[in-house]
């Protein structure tokens, strides 16, 4: 519930509530949803995180069909490996994304400028027709890997404790900002 409450349910509620209302209203609107590329592998380790944001792929070509007669797009965005701070210390506690380069044909991260610019390109004007989509921005390393977890198969126990302490020290800190 900690991953599928606000990822999966709190994306629909918020997509529903806003699409109700533009379509109540007479209005145009886009929507963009964030999701993994594991919305086509599946990935190991992050089962919720995938059901939750397969979900999500599912309800953006769903509704794109529904909702594309009152001008409503909805298209998706996988990102890849794109390092921030939040996403380094959860995903790759002890690590960092530029450890995982070696299997991106690109052979490299993302930037955030590339991420904007995509989020950019399907909010525009100029992209009226294209809807029901979810667009890899990842290097083409979901191409080339199939998953992004699979090498955790080598933690031991206690590698494991180590990562979850990791994971539970970053998000105490990050409550601990947010209190303030």
């Amino acid at each position: 519930n900690s991953i599928a409450n606000p990822v999966f349910h709190g994306a629909f509620y918020v997509t529903h509530g806003v699409g109700r209302r533009w379509i109540a209203g007479g209005h145009r609107g886009t929507v963009i949803s964030i999701l993994v590329t594991w919305v086509w592998t599946g990935s190991p380790y992050v089962v919720p995180s995938a059901m939750s944001k397969a979900g999500l792929h599912v309800m953006t070509k769903s509704l794109a069909v529904e909702w594309g007669r009152y001008g409503i797009r909805l298209n998706a965005i996988a990102p890849g490996p794109f390092p921030t701070e939040g996403a380094s210390k959860r995903l790759r506690p002890g690590a960092s994304f530029e450890d995982a380069t070696a299997s991106i044909p690109l052979r490299r991260t993302g930037q955030m400028p590339e991420l904007q610019n995509l989020a950019t390109f399907l909010m525009a004007d100029g992209c009226d027709f294209l809807t029901g989509e979810t667009i890899a921005i990842d290097g083409g390393g979901y191409l080339a890997t199939g998953g992004s977890f699979t090498d955790l198969d080598k933690l031991s126990d206690s590698d494991w404790q180590r990562v979850r302490e990791l994971i539970k020290g970053q998000n105490d800190k990050d409550r601990a900002g947010r209190a303030t």
